[in-house]
């Protein structure tokens, strides 16, 4: 797989096949992140997106491409738990009967969303790499497809159209800077923008204790590392050893990179509340613990942030930020 070959990724299909699917989420910005870089910063709140996360644009569009044979047989796919409640809740809605096997650590809300949606839910595996060999285990064995949470050309090309809205909305961004892991968010925008013919640059900030795809990207192809605990454990796990398009189009289209530490990331989590009145996961305020971590890098420039879920709850999120 090739740059070039991430031109069959249809971002404009799924623009289209998505719109009731998942919601336009606001753009707002950030008088406080503004005065800091000396530009102007926007904030991209996929933490009010339907189910929480931008997880639901590449669901919705992988499931609606199913066929009705697959359909009818039903799907199976792993997840540390937005993309299994996006899944949950897009197969309640299309009538899929849907599996989705999470890691034992998974959030305890997490896993009562996806529940709530009706999925049955598999709860065997100890880690987020574990649960992802358990579902492609059990979908061959039930006869299921395989919905993976970001290595699809489907699911790329729903997660691209946030950088679709963000550029709709602001054309005159120069950064759109988003949350790093298995790449099908950074992938997806960064494929995005290059279909639209759009010169800003992506910036993917990783958390330090999920850096899977940094660790790839170092050695120069996919390798597995150690899973350790993360507030940002939206994060959490790795690329995958036979990773078709994610690491490709991280690899060539995604040019700037951050790491930042545990406490960072709570920072912007305190930051996200204090400021905007916004309560979001860890995972989900990792970008802007990278402009936090390095405002100068983004210094007079139009930066757009996105703020990718807000999977929490308050007795959670007040336990992190007091720590």
């Amino acid at each position: 797989m090739t740059v070039d070959a991430l031109s069959s990724i249809d971002v404009s299909g799924a623009a289209v096949a998505i719109r009731s699917m998942a919601l336009r989420t606001p753009l707002i910005r950030s008088d406080f992140l503004g005065r800091l870089t000396g530009g102007m910063v926007y904030l991209k709140l996929e933490n009010l997106q339907r189910t929480g996360s931008f997880k639901v644009r590449g669901a919705a569009f992988r499931l609606l491409s199913l066929s009705p044979d697959e359909r009818q047989a039903g799907v199976i796919t792993c997840s540390s738990g937005n993309h299994g409640r996006a899944i949950a809740h897009l197969a309640r809605r299309l009538h899929v009967e849907a599996t989705v096997c999470v890691p034992t650590w998974v959030d305890p809300v997490k896993l009562e969303a996806i529940r709530r949606e009706g999925a049955q839910v598999d709860r065997e595996a100890p880690s987020y790499d574990d649960a992802e060999r358990r579902a492609l285990e059990l979908g061959r064995e039930r006869g299921l497809t395989f919905v993976h949470p970001f290595d699809d050309r489907h699911v790329l090309a729903g997660q691209g159209t946030l950088g679709w809205e963000v550029i709709e909305d602001r054309p005159d961004v120069d950064t759109i800077v988003a949350p790093l892991s298995g790449g099908g968010l950074v992938g997806g925008i960064a494929i995005g923008l290059r279909q639209a013919g759009h010169t800003c640059t992506v910036a993917a900030v990783s958390a330090r204790n999920a850096g899977a795809m940094v660790a790839s990207l170092s050695h120069g192809s996919p390798v597995e590392i150690a899973e350790e605990p993360t507030v940002a454990s939206a994060l959490s796990g790795g690329i995958g050893l036979e990773n078709r398009y994610t690491f490709e189009a991280v690899r060539g289209l995604v040019t700037e990179h951050e790491i930042v530490a545990e406490g960072e990331i709570v920072k912007a989590m305190t930051l996200l509340a204090e400021r905007h009145r916004l309560i979001v996961e860890g995972g989900g305020a990792t970008g802007v613990a990278g402009v936090l971590k390095n405002p100068d890098h983004y210094r007079g420039k139009n930066t757009a942030v996105i703020v990718s879920g807000g999977n929490i709850t308050v007795k959670d999120w007040l336990r992190l930020v007091a720590t």
